[in-house]
């Protein structure tokens, strides 16, 4: 029951998931997965079972997603909503609450993530509301319940969680205060009724879902999103994802690192609002780099020197992304030159460096060091994704398939290397 392409189209039509983006193993195992769960024998079998049951449609869509999340999830992008808002709240002279939107929601950690900044700028709870959507219900369900486990929290500087959850046996608990301003609902991007009638909204938060589209739903989603979006909001992305947007008339509002865009080309100008932040804490996928200091900044970043002493390859290869999480762009890069003046080259230390490049806007650049990456690691999965993503945002759009071709090898291949 491998590589049957009836359930690749089944999801590229339900929530326009396009395979190459995330690999034919990763739909293969789910297919796997749910049909032992039925004890079904065929491909048939589980295809004919599928089409006759809305419950197990729903399951295949829940084992195929696999949501990965955590409160304060790219700091700066909460840091920077909650400037704005109160910017906003005065642009509109406080005659209505604030409405933003945060979809895929998964189990919620994002919207309760702006409630929490929100709250902790200082915002009443009359002056914004927060819809959170998904298209999974059993990860609406989860963000309802509103207990959260040690994975939630991530980072050095977790001070929030003691502000606005509560301890209890099987986890955190978030007070009924933060829980109160975010309704929770079922609802698919693809829907051409989604919130047909409602209101558009300030601030929208739509991360990490555009790169799992082919360009034809890519497009449909952005005018979706598009439309949700007021003439004067702001759309906050995922960090491989400026490009997409870039080349449908939206420009960065010019904040570092808070991987949000508008309608207009001038950056957005807001008061500066103290608000409490976690740190990100490293990740193995690819980390939140910050663009070029902009003409306006005021002070650039500053540069911390690497300890010599420490040249252990695998500290350093921690360190570098420790930093990349943390916005510190020069001294990640630095770390990244340190590391090649020491040690034997490696795959992901050019894959970062090609990360760096790319954020901050050097396409060429970028492409140089993914190339690196994939000479030293022919299948580097991040590698070929991003170099795909580059060369698609480029127009080549044949040269973007055959690196995606190549990653769905590579983690089909992986999968079934693991059996």
């Amino acid at each position: 029951m491998s590589s049957d392409p009836r359930f690749s189209a089944y999801l590229k039509e339900r929530i326009g998931l396009d395979v190459a983006s995330v690999g034919e193993a990763i739909i293969d195992r789910a297919v796997r997965q749910r049909s032992q769960a039925l004890q079904t024998q065929t491909a048939d079998q589980y295809w004919q079972h599928l089409q006759s049951s809305h419950d197990e449609q729903q399951a295949l869509i829940e084992a195929v997603i696999v949501p990965e999340t955590w409160f304060f999830r790219y700091p700066e992008s909460f840091a920077t909503l909650a400037r704005l808002a109160v910017a906003r709240l005065a642009e509109i002279k406080q005659m209505r609450a604030l409405r933003i939107l945060s979809l895929p929601c998964s189990t919620g950690e994002e919207p309760y993530s702006i409630a929490m900044a929100l709250l902790d700028a200082g915002m009443a709870p009359h002056q914004f509301k927060v819809l959170g959507l998904d298209v999974s219900p059993l990860s609406v369900e989860r963000a309802r319940r509103g207990v959260y486990g040690k994975n939630s929290f991530r980072g050095g500087d977790i001070g929030f969680r003691e502000r606005h959850f509560t301890e209890q046996a099987d986890g955190y608990r978030i007070d009924d205060r933060v829980r109160e301003q975010v309704r929770l609902q079922v609802g698919n991007l693809l829907d051409p009724a989604l919130l047909a009638n409602e209101p558009t909204y300030d601030f929208v938060f739509c991360r990490n879902l555009l790169i799992y589209f082919d360009q034809p739903t890519q497009k449909q989603v952005f005018d979706v999103l598009k439309g949700l979006t007021h003439v004067d909001g702001v759309l906050f992305i995922g960090p491989a994802e400026g490009s997409l947007l870039g080349r449908h008339g939206m420009r960065s509002i010019g904040v570092p690192q808070s991987f949000a865009f508008s309608r207009h080309a001038e950056p957005v100008k807001a008061e500066p609002v103290f608000v409490p932040m976690p740190a990100p804490v490293p990740q193995r996928s690819a980390a939140p780099i910050p663009p070029k200091p902009r003409p306006f900044s005021l002070v650039p970043p500053a540069v911390t020197p690497i300890k010599t002493a420490q040249t252990d390859a695998g500290h350093l290869l921690s360190q570098i992304a420790t930093l990349a999480n943390e916005g510190k762009s020069a001294e990640a890069r630095a770390a990244c030159e340190q590391y090649l003046s020491n040690h034997p080259p490696a795959a992901q230390v050019f894959y970062w460096l090609g990360l760096l490049s790319d954020v901050a806007g050097s396409a060429l650049e970028a492409q140089g060091y993914y190339r690196k990456a994939l000479y030293l690691e022919p299948q580097h999965p991040q590698a070929l994704m991003h170099l795909a993503a580059l060369l698609e945002s480029q127009g080549d759009n044949a040269g973007a398939r055959r690196l995606q071709a190549r990653a769905a090898r590579s983690e089909r291949a992986d999968s079934e290397s693991k059996r």
